[in-house]
């Protein structure tokens, strides 16, 4: 596809979805909603994130994983899976897909500890330190 590589003209493709950024990575760059990556561009193709949810739409349209080569030969990344080409003229169709690939990226970002501490000292369970865990202090030297 034409001005695959343009990061204003994916923007611009990804319009009615909302709002995407694009960052440049290795040879390619990847496509961004809400802090998440959900596709990713590489020779001016663009592969959209899966997971095995949604891998079968995929499949069912007869597309591939992204592959890359390395010096022991080609490698397929199978979280990532080329776009349908009819997608670059549906823009809705195309916002549809894009937001599976943003909940693909949302079950498999990596969750956050419940043992994060708020401002207040207590872990994400409201519970304070136990004396065990507290950091001991030493008394200042005068």
């Amino acid at each position: 596809m034409a001005g695959a590589d343009d990061p204003d003209t994916i923007v611009e493709l990804f319009a009615v979805f909302g709002r995407v950024s694009i960052r440049r990575m290795f040879s390619g760059a990847g496509i961004f909603a809400d802090g998440l990556m959900i596709g990713l561009i590489s020779r001016g193709v663009i592969y959209l994130k899966a997971d095995t949810v949604t891998i079968p739409a995929f499949e069912h349209e007869g597309l591939d994983p992204f592959t890359y080569q390395t010096k022991n030969g080609q490698r397929s990344l199978m979280s990532y899976w080329r776009m349908p080409e009819r997608l670059y003229d549906e823009p809705d169709e195309l916002a549809q897909w894009a937001k599976s690939a943003l909940e693909a990226a949302r079950r498999s970002a990596p969750r956050k500890s419940a043992r994060v501490k708020s401002a207040s000292g207590k872990s994400a369970s409201g519970r304070a330190p136990t004396a065990s865990k507290r950091k001991q202090r030493r008394p200042k030297r005068s």
